[in-house]
This record gives C-alpha cells, structure tokens and sequence, in this order.
C-alpha cells in the first residue's frame, strides 16, 4: 500500500474513539455554503416569471421575442457548464472557502446587469453571469459541506444544497407576483450578498488545509466547527497530495467514482424532468385551474416539501434505497404521463408543430379535462419522487465519493456533464417530440428511469455513515 493509500483510508482529523461531535456551528457554516445554492435556484427561477414581463415590456425597455426568450432560459445551462469546468480549477486552487466567495461576484454583477438593462444583449450578458456563477455554486456547495460535515449529520447537510436550489426556485415564483423583472434582478443580489458576509466569518475546510499542510489552521476549524470541548487527534503525518494526472485513472479509486458521478449526472437529466417543469403550467391549463400561474408555485411547493423529507431520512436510509425508490417513482409517473399523451392525442400528422395537449376531437370535453387530470397527478407524483431520490443525491454523492486530490477535477467534469446535458435535453426535447410524438419522448424517458435504477442496485455503493476516507478506501478494495 503506497503512503497516498494509507492517506485517504483514515480520517484527516476525528474525534477520541467513541466519542460524537456536538459542535453546533458547522450548521451555521453549511447554511452560509448553502446561501450559493440558494442564489443559484433564485437565478433559474427567475426566467419563469421574467419572461412574461419582458415580453409585454413596451420602448424603451428591452422586449423579447420567442427565440430571445428561448435563449434567455436556455443561457443560463451554458455559463453554468462553463462555471463547473471554472469551479474545479478554483477548488483546488483558491480552496473552497474562497471559492465560494469568488462566486458572489458573478452572482450580483449578473443581476446588477440585468437590472440596468436597456438592450437584449445586456439581459443575454447578465443572465450568462449569472449561470457562471450557478455552475461554480452548485460544484463548490456540496464540496465545502461535505468536507466540513461529520459522517452523522452528511447526508442532511448535503441534501439541504438541493433543498436550497427548489427553496430559491420557488422564492422566485412567489416573488414574481408582486414584483415586476427589473426589482426581481435587485432581490436576487440580497441572496449572494448575504454569503458573501456570513462566509467571510466561516473556516476553510480542515481537509483543504490540511493538503496544504496548513495542521494549526485546520485544528482550528475543527474545533470550531465540531466544538472545542473535545480532543481531537491528528493522524500520523503524510505525504502531500499531486493533483490529479490522467495515469490515475488506472487506479480503481478515481476510475470508479469517476465513471459513477457522471452516470449519475446523466441519468438525472434524462428522467425527463426538464421536460415536465417546461409543460407544468400547461398541464394546469388543461386540467381547468382558474389561476394557471399557480402551477409554478404548486410544483415549487412539492418540490421544497419532498426535498425536505429526504434530508430528515438521508442518514437513516442511505443514498442507495433513496434513489432506487426514486427511480421506480418516476417509472410509473413518466409512463403515466406517456399514457395520458397517448390518449389524448390523434393518429399521425403531417405538421411539423407537435401540440403537445390538444384534445382528440371525438372526446368529451368532460373525459379531455378527466385525462388532464391523470396528467396533473403523475406530474405532481414524478416532481415528488424526483425531489426524494434522483434531485437531491447525485449533487451528495459527487461530493462524497472521490479522493481530495482528485476532487476539483472530476467534480468538474460532472458539473459540467449536468449542465450540458440540461442544455442539450430542453432544446432538443421538442424535436425528439416530433420524431417519437410525445407519448414515445416520455415513455423512452421512462425507459431512462428503469435503467437507472438498475445501475442504483448494481454499481452505486452506499456511503451513509462513512467518513469520505472509508469511502475512498471502498473503491480502492481496501
């Protein structure tokens, strides 16, 4: 076993044997990490309520056209993918403290440009920023919480970075009603702001200082962080981490992790769910709500609801049951939802515009809203499994399971790998439509979900109550 084994099979820094953290501040710290995913569901949010505005907006305010406001939600993907390739170099680099607080930056300058906006090109350019900004939060949150979290509390604390990204979605719904896209911009600089403020008085991670063999420091934020009334004691000194070189992916401990984070990304985005969230109001529609707008809110709502409950039962499941409960969840909601599409559309069209809820013309109104109804329900159904399993636990998971001198990389690599793959799925999922009608677009999504919950059962491991060493050590056979 080479001294870089024997490194990432212990703890950097763990309490006397058989004793519990009781420190209560590294909640605080994991709610100040936890304002950047807050930020970055604010900013995907806000194009919901935005763009109806700015499409009314008269001379000399900006106005959006339909392609410009396809782009408008769809950018925000890109400077994202952008952020994640920007978040690994930073994480390794700057730290994660640092990081982080590098990320408000973009985060208000963003909103700032978009709230002085007087062409489509400003709105373009700060909602890009603000998508940069959302790529190195959603990399840099797990990270930071992650490695400041004891093996106990882990999978509460890491689940609450999803919980925050659907708290700031629907933040933003609610907010959109009452106020108009130029003060919405302004509210979504109060978030980032407020990081900014609380981190500058939280630590940097114990396991980054200690990398850079910064031991008094990193003594320091433990204690700290887990509590002062406790001895804690320091391994053995140990060789100083390389960063990652492509020869390691020889190595069982980067090639596994690496192959799983990815597929995780993957699977999320192919479960159909920006699918779903682009046609929620629409479903609505057709089911008969008076207030059609409430769709944004009411999914919001199940959203932060279900989130929740898996961060209370994260550390008393386990990933694994989580997400293949999750999984078979969204099997029956997604083939539901095929069903409903199925019956309520024609035989084929030689149109090349698929109207994804019309009617067939020899249905009762009455049976037509009935069906809208079985719509309403396996979206809500999928939207719930969805925020158990396979929303919260792949950001969790990339966070735990791969080696520190490896973990700005391949952390980037999957952020990256989302993101793309979120741009790709809501621009291409129109014309998947067309090709498959979409009955087929949803029930191939639904054959997406039965494949990964097969992966779940048979390659993901489990990684509740271990530290982030043990976890290493799993993938090394040690």
């Amino acid at each position: 076993m080479t001294p870089e084994d024997q490194e990432e099979t212990q703890p950097l820094l763990r309490p006397p044997r058989g004793s519990v953290p009781r420190g209560r501040r590294v909640f605080l710290a994991a709610f100040a990490a936890a304002l950047g995913p807050l930020s970055f569901g604010f900013a995907l949010g806000y194009s919901s309520p935005a763009i109806p505005s700015l499409r009314r907006a008269a001379p000399p305010a900006p106005r959006l056209d339909a392609a410009a406001a396809s782009w408008f939600g769809a950018i925000v993907t890109l400077g994202a993918a952008a952020g994640g390739v920007l978040g690994g170099w930073l994480v390794d680099r700057a730290g994660r403290k640092l990081s982080l607080l590098f990320c408000t930056v973009p985060f208000v300058t963003g909103f700032a440009v978009i709230t002085a906006a007087q062409d489509v090109w400003m709105l373009m350019g700060g909602r890009l920023l603000t998508g940069l900004a959302c790529g190195i939060a959603s990399l840099v949150a797990p990270v930071y919480i992650s490695e400041i979290a004891y093996p106990e509390v882990r999978g509460l604390l890491g689940s609450c970075v999803q919980l925050m990204v659907v708290i700031g979605i629907l933040l933003a719904y609610l907010a959109g009603w009452v106020l108009e896209w130029r003060w919405l911009a302004v509210l979504g600089c109060v978030p980032p702001s407020f990081m900014l403020l609380l981190m500058c008085c939280m630590p940097e991670t114990p396991r980054f200082l200690l990398t850079q063999h910064k031991r008094q420091e990193a003594l320091a934020a433990m204690q700290f962080l887990w509590g002062p009334e406790q001895g804690w004691e320091e391994p053995p000194v140990r060789a100083e981490h390389q960063g990652f070189q492509l020869a390691q992916l020889r190595r069982p401990g980067v090639y596994k992790p690496f192959a799983i984070g990815i597929s995780l990304m993957v699977f999320q985005q192919l479960s159909g769910i920006n699918a779903i969230m682009f046609y929620a109001e629409t479903i609505f529609e057709e089911a008969k709500f008076k207030n059609s707008s409430l769709a944004s809110v009411i999914v919001g709502v199940i959203q932060v609801l279900f989130t929740a409950v898996a961060a209370l039962v994260m550390d008393r499941a386990g990933r694994r049951l989580l997400l293949a409960l999750s999984g078979v969840v969204m099997v029956f909601s997604t083939s539901a939802f095929g069903a409903y599409f199925k019956l309520t559309q024609g035989g084929p069209s030689n149109s090349s515009h698929v109207d994804l809820l019309a009617p067939v013309s020899t249905e009762p109104a009455d049976a037509s809203a009935g069906l809208a109804w079985l719509a309403v329900g396996s979206m809500c159904l999928f939207i719930a499994g969805f925020a158990v399993g396979w929303g919260p636990i792949p950001w969790l998971l990339m966070s735990e399971i791969f080696p520190l001198h490896v973990k700005g990389v391949a952390t980037g690599v999957c952020v990256l790998t989302n993101w793309l793959m979120a741009f790709l799925v809501t621009k291409e999922f129109n014309s998947l439509m067309e090709v498959l009608r979409p009955y087929g677009a949803f029930w191939l999504a639904s054959a997406f979900c039965i494949v990964s919950v097969l992966f779940t059962l048979f390659c993901v491991p489990e990684t509740k109550g271990k530290t982030l060493e043990q976890i290493t050590a799993h993938f090394e056979g040690r």
